[in-house]
């Protein structure tokens, strides 16, 4: 039989599986469902505390009361998951908030497990929102050359993730990028009794101007430098897919590309290549510049959001962290429009 691409059928009219919303949605190949969202949420101490995040409206740091309230109506919609920020009272050279027993990242996975215990909490591990420099590792300083030392921070990063896991958290997720941290932290799981906890590893989490409304949620912007030496140059693509194969025999249960809709092609790569449930997080500066263009009547949010999130899901990622998640939740169980 000759193939369609010969042109020897002149009947054949795609269009004809478009013509109606109830057809197109039937043929669908692509789709989004509230329940691969995750929302990310920041948490700093105190009480009935809701501060407002100026470049990401909708987006708040919370006191772990107010987190609760937005995790319980998150989780209400359906949305399955969170991934706690934690922003300490106070910061250091060691980033000790990040692995203290009672730090607000620790306080804030007990609080939610006693009160949504089918809650997913996914943590992230990293010590940039601890150190009073901002970067995500201990900084040894030699004249006026700073450099980030791998292998002492690896060693923080095991003891921060070992410390929320015995608080409760279902899947601890290293943002670091630092070399060898998936190996410490699977290690020192197990041998802490935690063989149960998931790794969602950041294995491809790129050195991007994408983040810089996150900064000023989680108060980690670096205060010298910047973060090219650990996270991964934007030019290389191999080297990611090796990053990833790295996590992987290292222990990942997941893996994570960010960010996303500029790195569209990682995420493909990683899915195609490896098979592995691969997450994908439509990072702050996505959210900010949909926001400020739909805050002018530029695009129609709803719109751009939805066909954003769904070219994630095509491109591979079977996980999308979002802080739209609770206003995707709405929109899908709306329906389409």
């Amino acid at each position: 039989m000759s193939s369609p691409l010969t042109g020897q059928f002149p009947t054949c009219r795609p269009r004809r599986l478009r013509q109606f919303p109830a057809l197109r949605r039937l043929v669908a190949e692509t789709r989004l469902h509230v329940e691969q969202l995750v929302l990310p949420l920041f948490v700093r101490p105190g009480r009935k505390l809701r501060r407002a995040v100026e470049a990401m409206p909708g987006v708040f740091q919370l006191s772990p009361d107010e987190l609760l309230r937005d995790a319980s109506q998150a989780y209400e919609l359906g949305v399955p998951a969170v991934l706690l920020f934690g922003i300490p009272g106070r910061k250091d050279e060691k980033a000790s908030g990040a692995y203290a027993r009672n730090g607000i990242i620790q306080q804030t996975v007990r609080l939610l497990k006693k009160e949504l215990p089918e809650l997913l909490v996914i943590t992230d591990v990293c010590l940039c929102g601890y150190t009073n420099h901002g970067h995500c590792g201990i900084v040894h300083r030699n004249r006026s050359v700073a450099r980030i030392l791998n292998d002492p921070t690896v060693k923080l990063l095991a003891r921060t993730a070992v410390s929320h896991a015995d608080a409760g958290a279902d899947i601890v997720a290293p943002s670091d990028m630092m070399d060898g941290r998936v190996h410490a932290i699977r290690a020192m799981i197990d041998q802490n009794g935690f063989i149960g906890t998931s790794i969602m590893s950041y294995a491809a989490k790129f050195a991007s101007a994408f983040f810089g409304p996150f900064r000023e949620a989680a108060e980690s912007a670096p205060q010298f430098g910047d973060r090219c030496s650990y996270q991964m140059d934007g030019a290389n693509a191999n080297e990611a897919l090796r990053e990833v194969a790295l996590d992987i025999q290292e222990g990942a249960d997941l893996v994570l590309i960010k960010p996303a809709l500029a790195y569209l092609d990682i995420i493909h790569r990683v899915k195609a290549e490896f098979g592995y449930p691969t997450a994908a997080y439509a990072v702050s500066g996505e959210y900010s510049m949909i926001k400020a263009a739909a805050a002018k009547g530029w695009i129609d949010e709803r719109a751009v959001v939805l066909e954003s999130l769904l070219a994630i899901r095509r491109a591979g990622a079977d996980i999308v962290i979002t802080y739209a998640a609770r206003e995707v939740a709405r929109w899908l169980k709306q329906g389409n429009p």
